[in-house]
């Protein structure tokens, strides 16, 4: 279970650190002084949340480090697991958040807000309808 695990966090983890490294590039443009207050305000918790996405997606590498070894592994695992979770749910948050702003910067039209929840609901539906669906439809007791 470790070994897929990792995998797993493999892929979350290098979006996290492209979107998060993305992100905090934008405050050294020109253009961000020229933001809206409340876009400056939705970039601040877009970032903050990409921190935490990211502590949270490199957690379990720390973890495994720290107590390899010590004979912990199904203990580690459903550590490792509960902070890979952690990790999604900061990064649908994250990418939002990031989707929010940029459709706000980029059109200022009122369809923004229902566009974003229409991509919010896609990767809710991706990332955990359809696995916890699966999970019960299809696991014996």
């Amino acid at each position: 279970m470790w070994g897929e695990l990792i995998q797993e966090i493999r892929v979350a983890q290098t979006g996290v650190q492209i979107l998060f490294g993305f992100l905090l590039t934008v405050v050294f443009t020109p253009r961000y002084a020229d933001l809206q207050h409340v876009d400056q305000v939705i970039y601040i918790v877009t970032v903050v949340l990409g921190a935490c996405a990211t502590g949270a997606l490199i957690g379990p590498v720390s973890l495994h480090r720290l107590v390899s070894g010590r004979r912990v592994k199904p203990q580690a695992v459903r550590w490792a697991s509960r902070l890979t979770f952690v990790g999604l749910l900061l990064l649908l948050a994250t990418m939002t958040a990031s989707l929010l702003l940029i459709l706000r910067v980029a059109t200022h039209d009122e369809f923004v807000p229902y566009l974003v929840a229409g991509v919010f609901t896609w990767y809710a539906l991706c990332w955990f309808v359809l696995p916890l669906w699966t999970r019960r439809r299809y696991t014996t007791d």
